[in-house]
């Protein structure tokens, strides 16, 4: 959901935090789990009865590296990102993550990146927890091949929430969320560049940060729908390469990005 993940904002106020929740700490079993893939390292503690059989860890780990690795591949077909470096992950017991890090959100938090991938885990591999994974993998994405690009929030939160739609099988908005953002086009609240543009979303209120979230995916779907998914590709290759989205906008689009707030309210009907 829009709203409660807090993504790259967050990496230099949760880099000065102290280590009391990490892999390296025992977790709700008494110790962390770790296994390792392609592309991840996974770090565990979800407070599981057993390491074997059906319900074990061991298969919870699996699945959970398996949908991460399926993530991966998407990610690269769809965005044209490969990190080639391992990613972290570390999935928390509900309880541990709220106690670690529940302070730092105004809103509840299904996860963040800070270096690392956070989750609020689950004792399966849930679709919301599939969802939170592929966001997330975004944001490590962007950090992995360009550390010290600065990106504004509507395009770091807009490329992960429409990833992370398109990954599951989501195309479209909604009606509901068209129904949203028409609302808020007719009230005069939907948010321009400025708004949008600095690191973060992290000062905005509850209310707030669900429209910024999903004004921002709406902006990559409206373009991903007229002008084609392989070109919001392109675009988002040429950001990571050039590191200038508004030349890589024109180069892709063939029109100035500051026209896509009004070309997108005009389109909205709003």
């Amino acid at each position: 959901m829009p709203g409660r993940r807090l993504g790259r904002c967050l990496l230099l106020a949760l880099a000065l935090l102290p280590a009391t929740a990490t892999a390296g700490g025992r977790g709700a079993d008494g110790e962390w789990s770790e296994r390792r893939s392609s592309h991840f390292v996974l770090a565990q503690d979800v407070d599981l009865d057993q390491r074997g059989g059906f319900h074990g860890s061991v298969r919870f780990e699996r699945r959970l590296l398996a949908s991460l690795e399926g993530a991966y591949d998407r990610l690269g077909e769809l965005l044209g990102l490969r990190p080639d470096r391992p990613i972290a992950v570390e999935v928390y017991d509900p309880a541990i993550f709220d106690a670690a890090y529940a302070h730092l959100f105004r809103f509840p938090a299904a996860g963040f990146y800070a270096g690392v991938i956070r989750i609020r885990g689950d004792t399966r591999l849930t679709v919301s927890l599939e969802r939170v994974l592929h966001h997330e993998l975004v944001h490590a994405a962007f950090d992995a091949l360009a550390p010290s690009l600065v990106l504004p929030a509507w395009f770091n939160e807009g490329v992960a929430e429409w990833f992370e739609a398109r990954a599951l099988g989501k195309r479209n908005l909604t009606a509901g969320e068209l129904g949203v953002l028409r609302h808020a086009a007719r009230a005069g609240a939907l948010f321009g560049f400025a708004d949008l543009s600095s690191p973060s979303f992290a000062g905005f209120g509850p209310e707030a940060a669900r429209l910024a979230y999903l004004q921002s995916y709406a902006w990559l779907e409206y373009v991903a729908q007229r002008q084609g998914e392989r070109r919001l590709r392109d675009f988002v290759r040429d950001v990571v390469r050039t590191r200038r989205i508004d030349r890589a906008f024109r180069k892709t689009y063939r029109y100035d990005l500051a026209e896509l707030p009004g070309r997108f309210a005009a389109d909205l009907g709003g």
